[in-house]
């Protein structure tokens, strides 16, 4: 399998998942959907992963499971946390400054300086992901789309979804570090396994104030979207592409996700964008294009993410 092929797998895949997940939600109490979803992957995926265990040094095992920390434990739970407050709708287009949010991470890794020129373009992005965040404010009283929404509430969703970015981010850096020596089905396996048990305390605080929910049809929604394909082909995917191509190539192809967000949550949980929502999509990716057209911007891209010596 080819790295874009990979790629666009876990791009349809992911795409798709907020307004999934936000209907599942609704029946189900996020903490445990998350538990279910990536203890029931790393059960499908132990037969795989044991056919490719091997010998990982401690540097490996240390970013392996930063990555599954920020990239599971934080990414999933600000996720579904941000899905009950805000419109799926807006996920991928706040997630779509991770790139840049990279780029930050990438000059201090490298103590290099900033250009000018892709600077303008991070600030005009930053400038739409704060009238996607703040928009709402501007209008008095409630914003929604099938349902109102409170303001203040919508806030909270949209910087969950911010922190949820962070951690996405975060979860590339390490996973790229430790995929020279890990395959990515056991870096897949093992990264499922760290976020099941660091999901269980936060499980049963859940159920101990919630009680154990009815398995309903959305929430069987969530969970074998979550398992089979947001978790298992989806992490895979997007590992296996992580180690076969280069980091910006990466991030364009990501940059389609908002679209397929939309066509799924219009019909399925009648979510439209809204005025901020195309006024901050704009913003966004005109700014990724005035970054993303200076060289400067893919020399330190590729640096930052070619796989380090392992000791």
């Amino acid at each position: 399998m080819s790295g874009i092929i990979a790629l666009i797998l876990s791009i349809v895949i992911w795409g798709a998942a907020p307004p999934i997940f936000k209907y599942a939600l609704n029946d189900i109490p996020p903490f445990t959907l998350a538990f279910i979803r990536f203890f029931g992957a790393s059960v499908l995926m132990w037969p795989l992963a044991f056919l490719h265990i091997r010998h990982i040094s401690r540097k490996a095992w240390i970013n392996i499971i930063l990555a599954a920390f920020w990239g599971i434990t934080l990414n999933i739970s600000f996720f579904f946390l941000g899905l009950s407050r805000a419109p799926s709708i807006n996920v991928h287009v706040i997630g779509a400054l991770g790139p840049l949010v990279l780029y930050l991470l990438s000059l201090r890794m490298l103590q290099e300086k900033a250009h000018p020129e892709v600077m303008k373009g991070m600030l005009v992005s930053l400038l739409g992901v704060f009238i996607i965040i703040f928009g709402p404010l501007i209008i008095n009283g409630n914003v929604g789309h099938s349902s109102p929404i409170p303001v203040s509430t919508q806030l909270i969703g949209n910087v969950c979804f911010v922190l949820s970015m962070f951690g996405a981010v975060l979860m590339s850096v390490y996973s790229k570090r430790a995929a020279a020596e890990v395959h990515p089905f056991y870096l897949t396996w093992i990264q499922f396994v760290v976020g099941s048990i660091t999901f269980i305390p936060l499980m049963i605080y859940e159920l101990s104030t919630t009680g154990i929910p009815v398995i309903t049809t959305p929430a069987w929604t969530g969970i074998l979207y979550g398992i089979f394909f947001s978790s298992a082909i989806a992490y895979f995917a997007h590992n296996y592409a992580v180690m076969k191509m280069n980091a910006q190539d990466v991030a364009i192809y990501s940059n389609t996700m908002p679209v397929i967000s939309v066509l799924v949550a219009i019909p399925l949980i009648g979510e439209y964008p809204d005025v901020f929502f195309v006024l901050g999509s704009i913003g966004i990716f005109v700014g990724i294009y005035m970054s993303k057209k200076h060289p400067h911007f893919h020399n330190v891209h590729t640096r930052a993410h070619r796989p380090h010596s392992v000791n």
